[in-house]
């Protein structure tokens, strides 16, 4: 009798659960059982593991062989235990040493000529493992980069399974013929999904990407880009069709700030389980941009799918931007969804196949016109669109959607002079970022001690009582609460953006022209507030 184990991980989600997995060999009928609640894509791994073993000049053993997944109630899924499945087994076979696998992590799907190819989510995974206490992990050849991105833990990159039979066994390792230079990789094929990145995108810098200097005119609304890029804040652009809406929303992600070591991993480790992590870019260092079209559905945009759910649009968009063009188009259930994840930053989906907690702490950016015309705000445009039709197609973003969003901007007509650029040339998103950069490190610096790091992220009990505005500030705000221009969130919302307003313009606190700007932003009232280019230069 033989027996080995080694270990592998499963995936709910994008958190991992370190699974045992064990083989025993009997004597009898030969027969090969795998038991511990696989999916139908890891039943088959034993037509996969068969093959690859003998493809690999190992002996497959003819006895009754039974492969546990340890612990059974937890369902596994994927191609990924191959690695581990073949391992146990050739260490229950004694063909290598069962003690040179007990404490070994491995990820991978086999070949039928014993290739090993790389899975999704191999980042998570190993994190789950180092979590767990382990150390080494064996992983395909081309994630092995990502993940090394895991500190503590040592990596062990394999193309193939005779390689890693060599490895452990102290024999020399055989050369594997690697994908010709200049053609790409056919072994990558399984880690990019085709369109599973519902129009996500990976904002480039202030170098490479589209410059907010391109955006003629829109001061005011120029300014509310800013001031949510520096404090987090979720955006609401409204005005006619050709305003330049999209225009600015599609230039936020360049202007947010690099995102930190810990950020990076979160997103990375996202995009990875999706299958949109671009090859040769383990790490995902710049904030994550979020298009879906109007007509994505609930399940899309905060995650679902067959069996355990998986990440949506809102999770694609994490730590980056989620912008929705034409929100208005988008169906009630679908913006109603977001307003869980707006308020907590992660979503919680439960199915019949289990529970998934994802992140999902983005910048929402919402874009929409007055009217389903678009021309209701203009004058002499010829809008003939009836009032009780207008009424009904701005009703569809509802109030609670809306109070969770910080600033409200109306987006005019572009001028001829600023078309013509006779009103001069805008401040680039380099300039921009910089002070949003600034701000931020402002920001971080006044909530070292506290577990958040951006304005919009501050509870509104600690705004009001140990971060508080200069004397006579609040008096303008609380008559508009006293109005019913304000709700009790709505408040805190205004407090928050004024402290953003006050790290851009670099005072210790906010004063009263910061907490009208702030209220002008949020509720669309003029308040006598004076904006020209570059308000926080």
């Amino acid at each position: 009798m033989g027996f080995a184990r080694t270990c592998s991980v499963a995936l709910v989600g994008v958190e991992g659960v370190v699974v045992e997995v064990q083989a025993d060999l009997e004597p009898g009928v030969a027969a090969f059982t795998l038991v511990g609640l696989p999916d139908k894509s890891l039943s088959e791994s034993r037509d996969r593991v068969r093959a690859a073993v003998v493809n690999s000049g190992a002996e497959w053993p003819q006895k009754k062989l039974t492969v546990g997944l340890s612990p059974a109630s937890v369902p596994k899924g994927g191609s990924g235990f191959d690695l581990a499945v073949a391992a146990a087994v050739l260490g229950a076979a004694e063909r290598i040493d069962p003690r040179a696998i007990a404490d070994l992590v491995l990820i991978g799907e086999l070949g039928l000529d014993g290739r090993v190819r790389p899975v999704r989510g191999v980042l998570p995974a190993v994190l789950a493992a180092a979590d767990a206490g382990y150390r080494q992990v064996v992983v395909p050849e081309q994630t092995a980069e990502e993940a090394s991105l895991v500190p503590g833990v040592s990596v062990l990159g394999v193309r193939t399974l005779r390689q890693l039979i060599a490895v452990l066994s102290d024999e020399p390792v055989p050369v594997e013929e690697a994908a010709e230079e200049g053609r790409p990789d056919a072994m990558l094929a399984g880690l990019l999904v085709p369109g599973a990145g519902l129009g996500t995108g990976l904002a480039a810098g202030p170098a490479e990407g589209p410059d907010l200097a391109d955006v003629a005119g829109q001061r005011r609304a120029r300014l509310a880009l800013e001031v949510a890029a520096a404090g987090g804040h979720h955006l609401l652009l409204s005005g006619p069709p050709g305003a330049g809406k999209t225009m600015l929303a599609e230039r936020l992600p360049g202007i947010l700030p690099p995102l930190t070591r810990q950020e990076s991993l979160e997103v990375t480790a996202v995009h990875s389980v999706a299958g949109i992590l671009p090859p040769g870019e383990p790490l995902v260092r710049s904030a994550p941009y979020c298009a879906p079209h109007h007509s994505a559905t609930m399940q899309s945009l905060v995650g679902g799918g067959n069996g355990l759910p998986r990440p949506g649009a809102v999770s694609l968009a994490h730590r980056g931007v989620l912008f929705l063009d034409e929100a208005p188009e988008f169906s009630g259930k679908a913006l109603d969804a977001l307003r869980q994840p707006l308020e907590s930053g992660h979503v919680v989906i439960a199915r019949a196949a289990g529970v998934v907690r994802l992140p999902a702490r983005f910048l929402l950016a919402l874009a929409a016109n007055p009217c389903p015309c678009g021309r209701h705000t203009l004058h002499g445009a010829g809008c003939e669109c009836p009032a009780s039709v207008v009424r009904r197609y701005q009703a569809r973003l509802s109030g609670p959607l809306l109070d969770r969003v910080d600033l409200r901007v109306e987006v005019e007509p572009v001028t001829r002079a600023d078309l013509l650029g006779q009103g001069g040339r805008g401040e680039t998103t380099a300039t921009v970022a910089a002070r949003v950069h600034a701000a931020r490190d402002r920001a971080a610096a006044r909530l070292s001690d506290t577990p958040w790091r951006v304005n919009s992220e501050i509870p509104g009990h600690e705004l009001r009582t140990r971060h508080l505005a200069a004397p006579g500030a609040l008096a303008a705000a609380e008559r508009d609460v006293e109005r019913g221009l304000l709700t009790a969130r709505g408040l805190d919302r205004v407090l928050r953006v004024a402290w953003t307003v006050a790290d851009l313009a670099g005072h210790d606190r906010p004063d009263s022209g910061d907490m009208a700007l702030a209220l002008e932003l949020r509720t669309g009232v003029a308040r006598g507030v004076p904006v020209g280019a570059g308000e926080f230069a």
